[in-house]
């Protein structure tokens, strides 16, 4: 057994290498907000916000950095390569900061400076001045993804040059609806408070969210809004609202004056695209389409995954099930609804539905419509769904090929956004609430039949707000306001 003293000994060792760390984490923060406000240059940590967290919060996603890439990053090198890039003439741009941690290790013995690394790696960046011109933004509807957007978007807006948040679109605009409709802002069952100030505006209609003046505009009809008597011009219209879903219902916001583009967060009918952000967003031509479709949350979670086993295994068919937090189109008590089961208490019961999951293919990966099945079960949780692939694929492959194959695309390439890899053994479905990614792959979840044919993929996705961060990464897509990325 160890000495008392050396316990002792050890104890303070650790203690003071956490508050170095601490302090080092502190360091990691101010840099992150001056190259945000003054550079427009936001630092993330493998898809992990940086802005807006505490210190604990930093040396914990550090952590998850370590254990993914299997590296020891510490907070001290990327406190020390985010001072090299605030000294270098690094443009506007998103860099993953954990990625240049990575390279870094490896790569530093070709480099005489730490500074040299940044200005190869970031070569594209240097020099590079803003070309963007900022894009209005209206939130048409305020329910759960109206609301989330409305957090997102004011937390990415930094400078305020790509996505501005300008109105919001309600039915009824009384100073009593205001308050409430700001009371729901601030604070969310699910997702916690609001990280910012949320101040009413009643003698201008507005709240005044973190400093942006949002206009509270009460209308019926969309065709009916002045947009532009708000100082709104060429604005995307993001309708969450869901009444709308074809083209020619949706088309009604573009009459408005002042109105440019639509985006719903919905699936989508007819000639409509329906678009998952870093599957087939390049599909659409930004400069002559007008409308388009988030698809659904379940479509974004699936889409990634199937993307990339059909790519590496070819996949001969398949079935999806999902396992879908209740939603608000079912009944809190039994009640009538137009839909069988879906009127039976959603807090209370187990309830097989319908998904569009199957059909969204056709839109989306359109070579794999045909070849699936699907279903759903909605579940008595408020958030976070489950994705179960069960899936036939030409080659023979073992559990450790295909979760080798899930995180290399998670690391790398084009869908480093959509994918997170996860390895924890205690993975359960809170844990997912307020994840960015809208597929979480679950590698110890990962099934392989005998035959090595056969594989169950076990994605799990936060439903509302990893669903928000798609719409969000699509709207500054379809609005050219995207800046140059290192990933």
């Amino acid at each position: 057994m160890e000495s008392l003293e050396k316990v002792n000994t050890n104890y303070q060792s650790q203690l003071n290498d956490w508050i170095k760390n601490e302090k080092a984490a502190i360091d990691l923060i101010s840099f992150v907000g001056k190259l945000w406000f003054e550079k427009s240059i936001e630092l993330i940590l493998f898809r992990n916000q940086l802005h807006d967290r505490s210190a604990s919060e930093i040396m914990n996603l550090h952590l998850y950095a370590k254990n993914i890439v299997k590296k020891p990053i510490t907070v001290n090198d990327t406190v020390m390569l985010a001072s090299e890039i605030y000294k270098a003439d690094v443009g506007p741009g998103r860099v993953d900061i954990g990625k240049l941690a990575f390279e870094y290790l490896n790569e530093k013995a070709n480099y005489k400076t730490a500074g040299d690394f940044i200005v190869d790696k970031l070569k594209d960046l240097i020099g590079k001045k803003s070309n963007i011109t900022p894009k209005d933004v209206v939130l048409y509807g305020f329910g759960r993804i109206g609301r989330l957007a409305a957090r997102e978007l004011i937390a990415q807006a930094g400078k305020g040059e790509q996505l501005r948040l300008r109105a919001i679109v309600t039915r009824g605009s009384s100073n009593e609806e205001i308050v409430k409709r700001a009371d729901l802002l601030r604070t969310d069952s699910v997702h916690g408070p609001f990280p910012g100030t949320v101040i009413e505006d009643l003698e201008n209609k507005a709240l005044i969210i973190n400093g942006h003046t949002v206009h509270m505009i009460d209308a019926k009809n969309p065709e009916d809004i002045d947009y532009t008597k708000y100082g709104i011009n060429n604005a995307l219209i993001i309708d969450n609202t869901g009444v709308f879903r074809d083209d020619v219902e949706l088309s009604r916001h573009l009459k408005a004056k002042g109105a440019d583009k639509v985006l719903l967060t919905a699936p989508a009918k007819g000639n409509v695209p329906n678009v998952v952000h870093g599957v087939n967003h390049e599909t659409v031509d930004v400069k002559t389409q007008k409308i388009f479709s988030a698809a659904s949350c379940t479509t974004n979670a699936i889409m990634p995954i199937l993307q990339i086993v059909d790519k590496e295994y070819g996949i001969q068919k398949g079935h999806i099930e999902t396992v879908h937090s209740y939603t608000n189109d079912q009944n809190l008590l039994d009640n009538y609804h137009k839909k069988y089961r879906r009127g039976r208490s959603a807090a209370l019961n187990m309830v097989i539905t319908e998904t569009g999951a199957e059909s969204a293919l056709k839109k989306v990966l359109p070579h794999l419509a045909g070849k699936f099945t699907a279903n759903s079960v909605r579940v008595p949780t408020p958030n976070v769904s489950l994705a179960i692939l069960n899936l036939t694929i030409n080659k023979e492959v073992t559990k450790d090929e295909v979760n080798e194959m899930v995180k290399k695309y998670a690391l790398e390439g084009k869908l480093v956004e959509q994918i997170q890899y996860a390895f924890s053994n205690e993975l359960v479905s809170t844990d997912v609430i307020g994840n960015p990614c809208p597929s979480v792959f679950d590698s110890q979840a990962t099934i392989i039949s005998p035959d090595k044919k056969s594989i169950v993929l076990y994605v799990w996705y936060d439903n509302e707000y990893g669903y928000t961060r798609q719409v969000i990464r699509f709207s500054k897509h379809i609005s050219e306001v995207r800046r140059s990325v290192y990933y």
